[in-house]
């Protein structure tokens, strides 16, 4: 209720206390005219109920909660079930129009809003965690897997010729999917494994292809930042500059990156040294909400809006709102305090890990451009001829949830190609691992329950394989 704007009599209420609730209103008023004028993160985080507020006042700017509405037409966005209709604050319009993610919507001028407002949001945080260059961005409701296939698409109306995708190997089905489903073919380059078990992009391959097959015939390079130790980032940095030399298009698969400054560092250095077109990050991963969504950004703001063109029909708003509610939580300097945690417990999860390793014989591979995953040797177990999986299956039994195990000599076929070792990014590692991630949201006791548990299923298992 705007007070100020009303005619209120004294019989109602004295105006001494009027006043006073007034000069309540006007701070909390201020800081939404502020959010929408300037577009910016706020400083802090709001309170729920300060979000609730913004968020109804949006949904009654859309026509189906127009308090005189008479609607004809096949999509009213009427919502039969009050639950349903709580959950998602009456926003039923969605997002989008046909065929364009970021058009705005005759029937649905809040739903327009809280998207603009939401992908506003989104390239502020993404120049506040470092990429300053980045000049568009906006919230796909797809997972990343999808948002990658809707950038690979629009690459291919610029370069129709070009059916090949160079993509530097990492073993998660999203990516290499997302390739052959937008009916290309895949040249895979294997990174290159080092002594110590660690891998790194072969730069070298990445060139010989391209002498092999031309220029003119790939679509792209394919890269990953953020990936499962004890595989390094991708040098995408290098890979920047032979695309810059090539005139090659640069997809990075960012997906759980946006957390890591680290990382973020490496995408701005690519795009000033070399060429990188477009980068895709889950919002899951990196804004800790329900999986579904995905941020696909770039520097030039006309291909980031041909991605956004390529999608058919309007979008769920489901995603948008999560978001932003979830933006508006937080405050920059929520972000930015869960993002320096997770340094810190990355570093924590590290030393634990060493320690284990040097008690029982083992190795913490070295990736130090992994800045979130850890790999950990498990040579004993598999000299003892364990069987590796079911020592995961213990691990996730007493609650040790995103730990993997993963074991040399696994073949899988995917899409009509064999890939040697799955799971290890490499045909030729010898050596099983356990893979461990301090992921955004990680706390000190979780790293601390996992670890003992880790012992004692170590020298349980161990026990029970000698002893038969």
């Amino acid at each position: 209720m705007d007070l100020k704007n009303l005619n209120i009599s004294e019989k109602l209420v004295p105006p001494n206390y009027l006043r006073l609730a007034e000069d309540a209103q006007k701070v909390k008023e201020r800081e939404r005219q502020e959010l929408l004028q300037k577009r910016k993160l706020p400083v802090h985080g709001w309170t729920d109920k300060h979000i609730e507020e913004l968020v109804q006042q949006l949904s009654t700017l859309d026509s189906n909660n127009f308090p005189k509405k008479a609607g004809v037409g096949e999509r009213e966005a009427r919502i039969v079930c009050p639950l349903v209709a709580r959950r998602h604050y009456n926003f039923g319009h969605g997002i989008g129009r046909s065929g364009d993610l970021l058009e705005a919507q005759p029937k649905a001028a809040g739903s327009t809003l809280m998207a603009n407002l939401t992908n506003a949001l989104l390239l502020d945080l993404i120049h506040e965690m470092g990429v300053r260059s980045c000049r568009s961005c906006f919230l796909a409701p797809l997972a990343t897997g999808m948002s990658l296939l809707l950038c690979l698409l629009t690459l291919g109306k610029q370069r129709p010729k070009a059916k090949y995708v160079l993509w530097s190997r990492i073993d998660q089905k999203s990516c290499f999917k997302s390739i052959i489903t937008a009916g290309l073919t895949p040249l895979i380059v294997e990174p290159k494994l080092h002594n110590d078990g660690a891998l790194s992009t072969d730069l070298h391959t990445f060139e010989q292809k391209v002498d092999d097959v031309g220029a003119e015939n790939i679509l792209c390079f394919c890269t990953t930042t953020s990936c499962f130790a004890p595989r390094n980032c991708d040098d995408i940095i290098e890979v920047a500059k032979l695309a810059a030399r090539h005139a090659v298009p640069h997809l990075v698969n960012n997906a759980y990156g946006l957390q890591s400054t680290f990382l973020t560092h490496q995408l701005e250095q690519a795009q000033r040294l070399g060429r990188l077109d477009l980068f895709v990050q889950s919002t899951d991963k990196n804004l800790l909400v329900p999986v579904g969504g995905a941020i696909i950004a770039g520097f030039n703001e006309q291909l980031v809006h041909s991605v956004a063109k390529a999608y058919p029909g309007r979008a769920s708003s489901a995603q948008t709102l999560d978001v932003l509610m979830t933006l508006l939580s937080l405050g920059r300097e929520g972000y930015m305090k869960l993002v320096k945690e997770r340094k810190i417990n990355f570093d924590y999860l590290r030393m634990r890990l060493f320690e284990f390793a040097e008690r029982h014989g083992e190795q913490v591979i070295e990736t130090k451009g992994n800045p979130i995953s850890l790999a950990l040797s498990l040579k004993q177990l598999q000299d003892a001829g364990a069987e590796l999986t079911k020592f995961g299956s213990m691990l996730y039994t007493r609650g040790i949830s995103g730990a993997r195990v993963v074991v040399v000599g696994d073949r899988r076929e995917i899409e009509g190609h064999t890939f040697v070792n799955w799971g290890t990014h490499h045909s030729n590692t010898l050596t099983a691992y356990l893979t461990m991630a301090a992921g955004l949201g990680i706390t000190k006791s979780e790293i601390d329950d996992c670890l003992e548990k880790l012992n004692e299923c170590w020298k349980t298992f161990l026990h029970q394989k000698l002893k038969k």
